[in-house]
C-alpha cells in the first residue's frame, strides 16, 4: 500500500503509520474460504478503523465513509477490484470473522512496540453494559470486564461476563491473560474476594480492595483498626502506628478533600491472603456555589507491604481507580456512541468495542487530550493523505 503516517501535529512528532498496522495485522488468522474473499482480513480490519478513527461509530456509517472515499482508497491500498467492503460485508467481518481475544492481543502488542509503555504499576478492574446490544424487552446485554491502565489510558485486555456468571467469576478468566508481576491490581468492593487475592498474589502481583457491606465481618474487622482505644484510670495503650496522607482539589465548581489512614495489619488480626495493610479513606465534598458538603468514609484492604505502598502512594492509587470512568468508560459512551449503536451479534459488539479501546489508546498515546477533537484532527488528515495517494 501508499504509505499513509498520520501525524499528531504537536511538538513531539508522533506519527500513526497505517502500513505498519496493518502489517502487524497480516498476523491474525483468516478463518475465511478462499473462495469468495473480495478482501483480505487486515485490509478490512484496517479500513473500519480507520473510519472510526475519523468520527464513524456504526457499521452503515462507516460503509458510506468509505464508499465516498472509494476511488482513493483502492489505490491508496492497491486493491485488485474498484470496489470497497460494502454494509453487509462490514456487518460480516465484525459478527462472524474476527477473533476478538486475538484482535485484542494484536493492538496491545502494536502499541506496545510502537509507543512503549504498558509497564505503569496499578491496574484497575471494571467493567461495562453495552447498552445499545440489550434487547427490546429485555434487561441483559453484552456486559465487558475490562483490565486498565489509568496512568496511560490502555486496556491490556477484556472478557465477556457470560449470561450465566458475574464479574466476580470473569475476574480470573481476565486475570490469567495479564502479566502481574510487580503489578497491583485496584477494584471496587465486588472484587474483594479470598480466591481473586490468591491468584493475583500468585501470578505475582498485589491487590488494593475496598471492604464494604458484601463483607461484613471483614469490613467489622478492619473498622477496628481505627477506632480509638478504650480509656480507664491507670492505663494508657499507645495508639498503634499509622500513616496519614491529606489531598485537596478544586474544580468543576467543587472542592474535594481526601484523608487517607494506613496502619498494618503487623500481629495477623485479619485473616486474610496475603494482607499487609489496612486503610481509611475519607472523601469530603464542597460544592463551590451552595456550599453544600458531603462526606463519605470507606475502608480497604491491601498486600502491599509499608515499602510497597506509603500513604500517599495509597492516596493517589485509590484516587487513580476511578479514572477508568472518566478516561474510558465515558469517552466510549459520550464520544464514541458506544452505547447508542445498536447491535444484535455479540462478536460484533465486543470487536467494535476493542476497536475502540485501541483507538483512545492510540488518541493517548499521542498526546491528545480530547477524544473528539482527535478524531476531528484525523479526519481531515486522512481525507488529504488518501487525495495525496490517489
Amino acid at each position: 500500500m501508499n504509505n499513509i503516517i498520520l501525524e499528531n501535529g504537536q511538538e513531539e512528532g508522533l506519527v500513526f503509520d497505517v502500513g505498519e498496522l496493518l502489517e502487524d495485522l497480516e498476523r491474525m488468522t483468516d478463518q475465511r474460504k478462499a473462495r469468495g474473499k473480495r478482501y483480505t482480513l487486515p485490509f478490512l480490519v484496517t479500513a473500519i478503523l480507520l473510519a472510526k478513527l475519523a468520527g464513524e461509530d456504526t457499521p452503515k456509517g462507516i460503509a458510506e465513509w468509505l464508499k465516498l472515499r472509494r476511488r482513493q482508497i483502492v489505490t491508496a491500498f492497491n486493491l485488485e477490484r474498484s470496489s470497497v467492503p460494502a454494509y453487509n460485508t462490514i456487518r460480516r467481518t465484525l459478527a462472524d470473522t474476527v477473533s476478538v481475544d486475538e484482535l485484542q492481543r494484536r493492538f496491545r502488542q502494536f502499541l506496545h512496540q510502537n509507543y512503549g509503555g504498558q509497564q505503569s504499576i496499578l491496574v484497575v478492574l471494571d467493567g461495562k453494559t453495552l447498552r445499545g446490544t440489550i434487547p427490546k424487552g429485555k434487561s441483559q446485554g453484552v456486559h465487558l470486564l475490562a483490565a486498565y491502565l489509568p496512568e496511560e489510558g490502555i486496556v491490556l485486555f477484556q472478557v465477556s461476563v457470560k449470561s450465566k456468571e458475574n464479574e466476580i467469576t470473569a475476574a480470573p478468566r481476565l486475570l490469567s491473560e495479564l502479566d502481574l508481576k510487580g503489578r497491583i491490581v485496584c477494584g471496587d468492593a465486588m472484587f474483594t474476594q479470598r480466591e481473586l487475592s490468591v491468584q493475583i498474589v500468585a501470578q505475582g502481583g498485589d491487590y488494593i480492595w475496598f471492604v464494604k457491606d458484601n463483607q461484613p465481618q471483614l469490613r467489622a474487622d478492619v473498622e477496628q483498626f481505627f477506632v480509638p482505644a478504650r480509656r480507664a484510670k491507670g492505663w494508657h495503650i499507645p495508639q498503634l502506628p499509622r500513616t496519614i496522607a491529606q489531598l485537596t482539589e478544586k474544580g468543576h465548581g467543587r472542592i474535594e478533600q481526601r484523608s487517607l489512614t494506613l496502619m498494618t495489619n503487623e500481629v495477623g488480626f485479619i485473616e486474610w491472603p496475603a494482607l499487609d495493610q489496612v486503610f481509611k479513606l475519607n472523601r469530603k465534598v464542597t460544592c463551590c456555589r451552595t456550599g453544600e458538603v458531603t462526606e463519605e468514609t470507606v475502608f480497604g484492604i491491601t498486600s502491599c507491604s509499608q515499602k510497597q505502598a506509603t500513604a500517599e502512594q495509597m492516596l493517589d492509587w485509590t484516587r487513580n481507580l476511578w479514572g477508568i470512568e472518566n478516561g474510558l468508560h465515558f469517552r466510549r459512551d459520550t464520544t464514541m456512541r458506544e452505547d447508542a449503536t445498536r447491535m444484535s451479534d455479540d462478536n460484533q459488539a465486543q470487536v467494535m468495542a476493542t476497536m475502540n479501546n485501541f483507538i483512545i489508546g492510540l488518541v493517548n498515546k499521542l498526546g491528545f487530550k480530547n477524544l473528539a477533537n482527535a478524531r476531528r484532527h484525523f479526519d481531515a488528515q486522512l481525507n488529504l493523505k488518501l487525495a495525496t495517494a490517489s
